[in-house]
């Protein structure tokens, strides 16, 4: 165990200090201040900020030439709020760390202590703090940096905290990971009219009524494998909140999901088509774009033969998982480098992802750090 009692005092405080001070994608600065001044006492060779944002990286050089080695985790907070009743509960209203990034960004800065005091002896060791993985736009934004052309890394390893799985046990398999998915909004635009004279108006009703259930029959969901699809409607409004108005434009918001992004285009372009058939039927002009695109997550065989190994030589208990419908942006750190997240269990009974009484539980920042730490020294030395 690398980590001491003492260091295990100050991340237990960080996480709680993290957790107090939630700031949602694209925002996060003073976390992004916060993890600079932890990582300071470990005297990294340098620190890169303003990544993609409000992105962080540590870099711990070797002695020698070797492989670059990336643990990555996330800044951001969720705009939901925290209803957990903990003692370090959010204290900014409407926002809160639902989803367990405080716990993973501390796992990740528990890292900075064992590399502070013994370097790997070949390569680098690289901790960054993404911003805005929430959003899907925090990935691309730091691979798009030009100052990650610096850290270029041949591995990049993540986690995420999964609720229902026993505390601290570890999943991970080869392949896909997390699916791929996009929201998509749709905007419907007829004219009013008084609410006695319907028939003067171009309403967006029924096409509203039709594409709801039509779309979501374009993914029925079902077992994650083959050609897994799900399309989810998250928001619906129409008209104006009022008796005397014929409505005149409406919006339909909808998550699009696939087990790749090999599949993605193909629900996209049938989604459309919908849409456009029933705006023409309707008399109706539409619009539609895409927001909060992730690609899909695949874990690489070698990364993957690497989280084992540590797992087993730290005692930590490890099985399979299939892939997660939740999406990630980890993925595209794939396309540059051999890649995997594993999956570390937050307790069996404890309140899923998102819900606005979750908490990180504290427990699982040693064994999360201990795989990446014996994955690090492993491949670094």
């Amino acid at each position: 165990m690398f980590l001491t009692n003492s260091d295990m005092v100050e991340l237990i405080e960080l996480r709680h200090a993290l957790h107090r001070a939630p700031e949602i994608s694209g925002e996060e600065r003073e976390t992004a201040k916060a993890i600079v001044c932890f990582l300071a006492p470990s005297r990294p060779d340098r620190i890169v900020t303003e990544l993609g944002g409000h992105g962080v990286a540590a870099i711990y050089d070797g002695a020698e030439p070797g492989p670059t080695v990336l643990v990555r985790c996330e800044l951001d907070a969720l705009p939901i709020e925290d209803l957990s009743g903990v003692p370090h509960a959010s204290q900014v209203p409407g926002k809160g760390h639902l989803c367990g990034h405080d716990g993973h960004m501390t796992t990740v800065a528990a890292l900075s202590r064992g590399l502070g005091r013994q370097r790997p002896q070949r390569g680098r060791a690289i901790l960054l703090f993404q911003p805005a993985e929430e959003t899907g736009a925090g990935a691309a934004a730091v691979i798009a940096d030009p100052k990650f052309k610096e850290i270029a890394p041949d591995f990049s390893f993540s986690l995420h905290n999964k609720p229902g799985l026993p505390l601290g046990a570890v999943r991970i398999s080869e392949g896909p990971a997390n699916c791929a998915s996009r929201g998509l909004k749709i905007v419907l635009t007829g004219h009013t009219s008084h609410a006695a004279t319907p028939e003067h108006a171009v309403s967006p009703m029924k096409a509203l009524a039709r594409l709801m259930p039509e779309l979501t029959a374009l993914g029925p969901g079902g077992a994650l494998e083959g050609d897994y699809r799900l399309v989810t409607v998250t928001h619906a409004s129409m008209g104006e909140p009022a008796f005397g108005i014929t409505p005149g434009r409406a919006e339909l918001w909808a998550t699009l999901r696939t087990l790749n992004d090999g599949l993605m285009g193909s629900l996209c372009a049938e989604a459309e088509a919908l849409v456009r058939e029933a705006a023409s039927a309707g008399g109706l002009s539409v619009a539609m774009d895409y927001h909060d695109v992730f690609h899909h997550c695949e874990n690489h065989p070698e990364a993957v033969a690497h989280l084992r190994r540590a797992c087993d030589e730290e005692g930590i208990a490890r099985g399979e998982t299939p892939p997660q419908r939740g999406s990630e942006d980890f993925g595209l750190f794939g396309r540059s480098s051999k890649s995997a997240m594993f999956l570390l269990g937050s307790g069996e009974d404890t309140p899923p992802l998102h819900n606005p009484d979750y908490d990180f539980p504290d427990a699982i920042i040693a064994p999360g750090a201990r795989v990446f730490m014996r994955t690090i020294r492993n491949l670094l030395g």
